[in-house]
């Protein structure tokens, strides 16, 4: 039967299936790691799938496309913010497990409407919206689950894998997504990322539980309009992920907001095909599989402050070279090479930023904290897309190209300057509760 899920976790926790008589961490995580990998490439593989969808079946034009590219994830990330509070001391495994099936039904809905050609843009859109939604919530999830079964020291290394995953799920994903809609129609993605979703479940249901169900610091029969809050004001209350925080907002949407001028010049003025456009971002996702597996040893021979710093730092200095490529294979040349950089850098950051994250919120505020996080990360995107959009309308692609990347160059000055040690961490923990007037995890 070759390797089981729990031997792949090898390393995290214990190396076999059970310790006595229960399932071990190791168990755990590899499933939770198969579940995550499933869903991830299911993802990556429907890349842009409801646009193409919109394109091709509903011939929908380009205010509609944009429509469902921002309006579904930023409204999604909306309404997952009062499903924080709530998951908060439900057992995080069956809420994962949900999630996933609510987004396997969805996403049938669309093939199922278009059997019966009655698939809308409007159906296109609650579909998206809904995906939004539960895609924040569980992720919020898997880290809470995290959390539960993965002893703290082995933190960063379940998150360099789980980084290292999506990466290799992006490299492959929309390459092989792409011929699939060639070959098989339009919605084959679609059904696809379905199916993962629904593996995904199944995945998660064979890791057999592990994590706990926190009790309220008070017993409160509803939800307080006080809870939705809870994870932005414990962010900017810290003084090492308020900075963290503020620093990926800036980054991550300064970067996704460059990606459509920078379509349009590549493959309207400098002429390229779109097969090219797809190969200068995939074979870069390779340095993001490198990055991730680094960012372990990286940290036990420097330590974790000085690895955000100089890594969060080079991922600010490679944008801004997009705004000087040119036509012909130098160009595509000069994009692989600043998209790896970018994305190595990026592959490095995001496990230490994630471990730390984890390590600095308490047990019963970690899915509150995390769905802030991505609630706020998919709006500024969001945000930050549009105005670079109606920029790059007003002043060309190059010129908005390189404000982003001019601008990304000053993020470096929001990173923390110092990471607490673990008794300092417990101190900012129990103060940042005590001016909140609550107690900690």
């Amino acid at each position: 039967m070759g390797r089981s899920p729990a031997a792949a976790g090898g390393g995290i926790g214990a190396s076999g299936g059970r310790v006595d008589g229960r399932r071990s961490p190791a168990w755990r995580f590899g499933w939770l790691w198969t579940a995550y990998g499933v869903s991830t490439f299911g993802t990556r593989f429907a890349f842009d799938a409801f646009a193409l969808v919109a394109l091709l079946v509903l011939h929908a034009g380009p205010a509609e496309v944009s429509l469902l590219a921002a309006v579904g994830p930023a409204v999604g990330a909306v309404l997952s913010v009062p499903l924080g509070p709530w998951v908060e001391y439900r057992r995080k495994r069956p809420v994962m497990i949900a999630t996933d099936l609510v987004r396997c039904a969805v996403l049938l809905s669309v093939p199922v409407a278009y059997a019966l050609d009655a698939l809308t843009v409007a159906q296109l859109l609650v579909v998206s919206v809904t995906v939004a939604a539960a895609d924040i919530t569980f992720q919020a999830a898997v880290g809470a689950y995290l959390k539960d079964v993965v002893e703290r020291e082995d933190l960063l290394r379940a998150n360099g894998r789980l980084e290292s995953t999506a990466w290799t799920a992006t490299m492959l994903g929309p390459p092989l997504g792409g011929a699939a809609i060639g070959w098989f129609g339009p919605v084959t993605t679609v059904v696809a990322d379905a199916v993962s979703y629904l593996l995904s479940a199944g995945a998660l249901g064979a890791a057999g539980g592990g994590d706990r169900r926190p009790e309220r610091p008070d017993p409160r029969p509803r939800l307080r309009a006080g809870d939705l809050l809870d994870g932005w004001r414990y962010i900017l209350r810290d003084r090492e992920l308020r900075p963290l925080f503020l620093n990926t907002l800036l980054v991550n949407g300064l970067i996704m907001a460059s990606s459509p001028p920078l379509v349009v010049l590549m493959v309207g003025p400098l002429g390229f095909a779109p097969w090219q456009y797809g190969l200068a971002f995939a074979v870069p996702c390779l340095g993001g599989l490198v990055g991730a597996r680094l960012s372990r040893r990286l940290v036990a021979r420097f330590g974790a402050r000085r690895v955000l710093r100089v890594a969060g730092t080079l991922r600010a200095c490679w944008s801004v070279g997009l705004a000087f490529v040119g036509p012909g294979a130098a160009g595509l040349i000069l994009v692989i090479v600043i998209e790896f950089g970018l994305i190595t850098s990026m592959g490095v950051f995001n496990p230490v930023c994630a471990t730390r994250r984890l390590e600095r919120t308490p047990a019963d505020r970690v899915v509150r904290t995390l769905s802030a996080w991505s609630a706020t990360s998919k709006a500024s995107i969001a945000v930050l897309t549009a105005l670079w959009g109606l920029l790059a309308s007003l002043t060309g692609p190059r010129t908005a190209i390189a404000l982003a990347g001019a601008l990304l160059l000053a993020t470096p000055l929001l990173l923390p300057r110092h990471l607490g040690r673990a008794h300092q961490e417990r101190e900012a923990e129990a103060r940042a509760w005590k001016a909140l007037g609550l107690s900690g995890g």
